[in-house]
């Protein structure tokens, strides 16, 4: 007798394009992708410009105030050439530097804390663009790096999770009646600040930064209105145009962190020093960029090392873009390229720039990881304060199919749709 042949497999069936393009519509307006990447990048740019500005608190003036080697003058004939924003050029005085100053630390702060992160991201970016513009000289790489992000923190929504906002939804209506005037008092007063920086538009900024702010501030404005008087169709379509925002600035952020690394391997190799495998050996031996000197020397000293270093961070840097649809390859590549920044910070003295990079390379970590991480960390947290954990009567902050979860998860029968993200 012989065998009975196995039934044959049926093919799965085709999905037609027309829905697979209602499903991507559907994807990138119902919600904010990546709720957990984007509150991670929060953190890191701003923790990271908090670092930057309270370890050179001792030399701020001598950095981007009267007392520096960049004058006042010299730094407003460069900026009448190329119209970059900075709200140090309204006034010389060393009073209204301190102010902006304590702004752009009291910004960061808070941004870190996540408390309205829709208007505190605004003042980041006024803080973060202000002192930078005014000393244009100064900077490491990761200034220009914290220089576009404060820019996209703007459109994007980074206060679903971990954040003082999510914790206050998180509580219902009666924590948010709390805090109801907080949020319109501190409209009216970014509008007073919004309407002298547009009195000195001549002096500072392009056009379009005028724009984007009274946008944003009109946009925020609208916000709490529909939000109080009108919560049905009105505020639907607002979160509709909010997830878009969030989604385009999210893309545009995975693609400038491609492109950072995609220049420089190239740039890399075509470079005679990274050719033949030797280009790590110089910056070990510079003064300048060896705050260890005996680990640095150590280092230098195996030939065969400074070439495998050498030669890996130019295959990491040139390969990464190319293995964002692998996700066990990108994830391995992306562990590489944060243990590089990390040895940067290490060996060459630049604890800013690589804390930008790692935190610019976090958008594309896995969500799986981070939600464990958070987690994590609420546990340390309570062991730390010593108390209960709070998971019993609160609920979670963003249930995990609505942030936008691990994909590969079913939510009403479907399967989530898979993106770059996590």
């Amino acid at each position: 007798m012989t065998a009975p042949s196995p039934a044959p497999v049926a093919a799965p069936a085709r999905v037609p394009f027309d829905r697979k393009l209602a499903r991507a519509a559907q994807t990138v307006t119902s919600r904010a992708l990546g709720p957990y990447q984007t509150a991670i990048v929060r953190i890191g740019f701003s923790l990271t410009w908090l670092f930057f500005l309270v370890r050179e608190f001792p030399h701020r003036h001598e950095m981007y105030g009267p007392d520096g080697p960049w004058s006042f003058d010299l730094a407003r004939r460069l900026i009448a050439d190329n119209r970059a924003f900075t709200v140090l050029m309204w006034s010389d005085g060393r009073l209204w530097f301190e102010v902006v100053y304590g702004l752009a630390v009291a910004a960061a702060v808070l941004l870190l804390l996540g408390w309205h992160t829709r208007a505190v991201s605004v003042v980041f970016m006024v803080g973060a663009l202000s002192l930078q513009n005014r000393s244009v000289f100064l900077g490491d790489g990761g200034d220009n790096v914290v220089h576009l992000v404060s820019i996209y923190l703007t459109l994007i929504r980074c206060g679903q999770v971990w954040s003082l906002d999510a914790r206050r939804a998180a509580r219902g209506e009666e924590g948010a009646r709390k805090v109801e005037l907080t949020g319109p008092a501190l409209w009216v007063v970014l509008g007073g600040f919004l309407v002298a920086a547009t009195w000195f538009s001549p002096v500072t900024g392009e056009w379009w930064i005028y724009v984007l702010l009274w946008v944003l501030w009109l946009g925020q404005g609208l916000w709490w209105l529909v939000e109080q008087y009108a919560p049905g169709e009105p505020r639907v379509l607002l979160d509709v145009l909010a997830n878009l925002a969030h989604n385009a600035a999210l893309t545009v952020l995975m693609a400038e962190v491609c492109l950072i690394y995609a220049t420089a391997g190239w740039y890399k190799i075509q470079g005679s020093r990274w050719q033949d495998g030797t280009a790590l050996f110089y910056p070990l031996h510079l003064d300048y960029f060896t705050p260890w000197p005996a680990l640095s020397e150590l280092l230098a000293s195996s030939g065969i090392m400074v070439m495998l270093l050498s030669y890996g961070t130019v295959i990491v840097q040139v390969a990464f873009p190319f293995t964002l649809f692998k996700r066990k390859v990108k994830n391995v590549l992306l562990v590489a390229m944060m243990l590089e920044h990390a040895g940067i910070a290490l060996l060459l003295g630049l604890p800013a720039f690589s804390m930008a990079m790692i935190a610019a390379d976090a958008v594309f970590l896995p969500t799986v990881f981070l939600v464990w991480l958070g987690a994590r960390a609420a546990r340390g947290r309570d062991l730390l304060l010593r108390r209960e954990p709070a998971a019993a009567g609160l609920p979670p902050q963003r249930p995990a199919r609505e942030a936008g979860g691990e994909p590969g998860g079913e939510a009403d029968g479907e399967a989530a749709p898979r993106t770059l993200v996590g």
